[in-house]
């Protein structure tokens, strides 16, 4: 794959939903040289389906942005640590002492700070205290000097680390003592002394976790990347002896004597913001670059506490990694002031050079805040489109791809995550020391997230909005960042709702503003499988970030740290939606039951759907095998499905009015369902693995549809749009556009 093309200038927007009137700004460069590119603005109708498909359809916008540019060359300020951005935070100190407790958990590197004044390059009298490349703690000065322990710290075990330095004698004093951990180990301290000509430390900046590197955006851009935890990082400004030393590494303490602290920066303090606070003296506050998980059990952690805002000393350490990024911190390059009469749709900014695959930056246009210029709304899955940007793992063969029956379909525009892992990754992706991405921001080029590719997410709802447009249903687009912010005030400005195929992560602002509007007559139409599944967060003091914890149980592709399952930004229990007391089946009636990726299936009538309540829905669909075509592996019942259950909320009054039959052995059982490994792992098992379409009234003269299929919207341009179930989905969108209410039936 390394021959295959790429783009060359790629690109990111600084907020993906703008309403008409407004402006959005775009972030435009190149990774490997400066080059020419065309920009053209697009409206994108149907994505590249295949010939089983409408196929790719998009239409020129007319821009004054529209022509040749020039796309400067342009790093990406990769991995996350704490600037302590002050002059005087060392200046003038000759003899100091440092200390910190760490655990690292990466060895595959020359070297990793955890406090150092140094800039790489730089000649300024300075230090680096560090892990060195042999996992030694070591402490490393401006002109070469290093003194190491010698011995690799443990990985996974936390320690005590510290360095004193008397510049009036030029001795240097490391120690490394691992702290005691469960089990019945009790490895030895390791110290080592040595000498150094070191001056009194320049004026400049402090980092934990890192050594400054120059950059055009000062600060951001850091080398010698911390993996791991790091807390209570601490500063005296005077040498401690060693047996000073030795008393704190027991007590496991890095606090100096009060004479002599200069700074001690703690981490239990605003742990939901940037703002690192230092309780010394001086108030050397620093602040998080590139979003740190924080909310991260520490040296002290025992189990007997799990939310952190109850035991912040469990919770006092900060966890780097070498590829956390929240900021590309590219400048403004071309700017879209939207026309206050502009068609709320999908729209693309289109980036093309000689040679090259196009990249692709969507963003979504909503009518004025406020108004609305159809009755129906289609609501697209920002918050899942954000999870899976830069999905890299996917890529990677693996036993999870043997067991869904299929290969990964990849091109040249996915294979930029592999060519360049400063793009930053996914939250299906680990970090190098193995543990999960919890944070995904916008603000970086995002290259899954575009008309072309897999058949996934975005790519597969524009199936659907393809069909709008070819039925003549007027609507309007709006996201979940929209509804995050508006809540129940955006959704009341719209009769009739749809999803996409697959809503999977949702915020408690969302989950709220759809139920207050479900309940105040709104009618839904779910439009996919796999939905309502995840909780997540979006963080106030990152714009454009969502925060994900995947905790406790679930189908997941990394599981949480015991004792971090609640989320750093609001401190609420992260993890399924079904294990925070909300199920997909009692907001929508159907909830996740099992995926697939080799084939998918196919829907059979029930009994249910001869029913009075639904006859409506079923005018003209005279199928007996429903959707049994499509261009989403061939059906319109797979990939990953969702059923009721009354059980898990389903309201008693819903009918199912369809279900699949079917489906392949690969089709499992999600592993919520499965309480030991001999009780219903076996993939394909019918009826407790089925899709379900399913019909429910709501308050207020509202209703429910759900199609329990990520698959569902792939068969809708099938045969020309004259198919089952375009014919059955065009059904339920004029009834629901219908003003006349709905009436939830009474009890038997």
């Amino acid at each position: 794959m390394t021959d295959v093309p790429m783009p060359q200038v790629l690109g990111y927007c600084d907020d993906w939903s703008v309403a008409a009137g407004g402006t959005i700004r775009f972030r435009i460069a190149s990774l490997t040289s400066a080059r020419p590119y065309r920009a053209q603005l697009v409206r994108v109708i149907s994505s590249d389906t295949g010939p089983a498909g409408a196929g790719l359809k998009t239409e020129d916008v007319a821009a004054p942005l529209n022509g040749i540019h020039e796309a400067a060359l342009r790093p990406i300020p990769v991995g996350s640590f704490v600037l302590v951005d002050r002059p005087d935070a060392v200046e003038g100190l000759g003899s100091f002492t440092v200390q910190a407790l760490v655990q690292p958990m990466l060895r595959e590197r020359a070297q990793q700070a955890i406090v150092s004044t140094l800039v790489e390059g730089g000649r300024r009298p300075g230090f680096a205290l560090i892990v060195d490349q042999d996992g030694a703690l070591a402490i490393h000065f401006a002109d070469g000097t290093r003194i190491s322990t010698g011995a690799p710290m443990e990985l996974g075990r936390w320690h005590h680390v510290a360095a004193s330095v008397d510049a009036t004698r030029g001795e240097v004093f490391v120690r490394q003592t691992p702290l005691p951990a469960r089990g019945f180990d009790r490895p030895p301290a390791v110290e080592a002394a040595g000498v150094a000509a070191v001056g009194r430390l320049a004026p400049g900046a402090l980092r934990i976790g890192a050594i400054g590197r120059a950059g055009p955006t000062p600060g951001h851009f850091a080398t010698w990347l911390f993996n791991g935890k790091i807390e209570a990082p601490s500063l005296a400004d005077r040498a401690l002896a060693p047996e000073d030393l030795r008393a704190a590494a027991a007590a496991g303490t890095t606090m100096p004597p009060s004479d002599c602290l200069r700074a001690a920066w703690d981490f239990t303090q605003d742990i939901a913001g940037v703002t690192v606070r230092d309780i010394g003296p001086r108030k050397l506050h620093g602040r998080t670059v590139n979003a740190p998980k924080r909310a991260v059990v520490g040296s002290r952690w025992d189990g007997s506490e799990h939310d952190w805002r109850r035991a912040p000393a469990h919770y006092a350490a900060i966890h780097f990694h070498e590829d956390d990024l929240y900021d590309a911190c590219w400048p403004d390059t071309l700017t879209w002031s939207i026309p206050a009469d502009q068609r709320s749709a999908i729209y693309a900014l289109r980036l093309d050079t000689d040679g090259a695959p196009p990249f692709w930056i969507t963003f979504f246009v909503r009518p004025p805040r406020g108004k609305a210029t159809a009755r129906l709304a289609f609501l697209a899955s920002t918050a899942t489109y954000s999870v899976y940007a830069n999905y890299r793992a996917r890529m990677v063969p693996s036993t999870v791809d043997l067991a869904f029956g299929a290969l990964q379909q990849i091109d040249g525009t996915d294979m930029l995550v592999m060519a360049h892992p400063e793009l930053g990754a996914s939250t299906y992706d680990k970090h190098p020391d193995g543990s999960g991405v919890c944070h995904v921001s916008l603000l970086r080029p995002l290259v899954n997230v575009r008309p072309t590719g897999r058949l996934w997410n975005l790519q597969l709802d524009l199936c659907l909005i393809d069909w709008l447009e070819a039925q003549g249903i007027a609507y309007d687009v709006v996201t979940d960042d929209d509804l995050h912010r508006e809540g129940l005030s955006l959704l009341e400005n719209y009769a009739v709702v749809m999803s996409g195929c697959h809503p999977e992560y949702w915020s408690a602002a969302m989950w709220d503003g759809l139920d207050a509007w479900l309940n105040r007559g709104g009618r839904f139409m779910y439009m996919g499988g796999n939905g309502f599944y995840w909780k997540v967060t979006y963080v106030e003091t990152h714009p454009g970030m969502i925060e994900l914890r995947r905790a406790e149980g679930g189908t997941r592709a990394w599981a949480e740290v015991p004792g971090e399952y609640l989320h750093a930004s609001t401190g609420d229990l992260g993890g399924l939606w079904r294990r925070n007391g909300r199920t997909p089946n009692s907001l929508v009636g159907v909830g996740f039951i099992a995926q697939g990726f080799d084939y998918a299936s196919w829907y059979e009538r029930t009994p249910a759907s001869r029913d009075d309540r639904v006859a409506w829905m079923f005018e003209g669909v005279g199928e007996a095998r429903l959707g049994d075509y499509g261009c989403a592996l061939g059906g319109a019942a797979g990939m990953e499905i969702d059923c009721a259950s009354t059980a898990l909320g389903t309201p008693a009054h819903a009918l199912v009015v369809a279900s699949s039959v079917e489906h392949s052995k690969v089709m499992n059982l999600v592993v919520e369902e499965i309480n030991a490994g001999f009780s219903g792992a076996y993939g394909g098992t019918w009826p407790a693995v089925r899709a379900d379409i399913a019909f429910f009234e709501t308050p207020g003269g509202g209703a429910m549809w759900s199609t329990g299929s990520i698959s569902f919207v792939g068969s809708l341009a099938h045969r020309g749009y004259d198919n089952g179930i375009s014919r059955m989905t065009a059904n339920v969108v004029r009834r629901f556009l219908d003003p006349r209410p709905f009436e939830i039936p009474a009890r038997a």
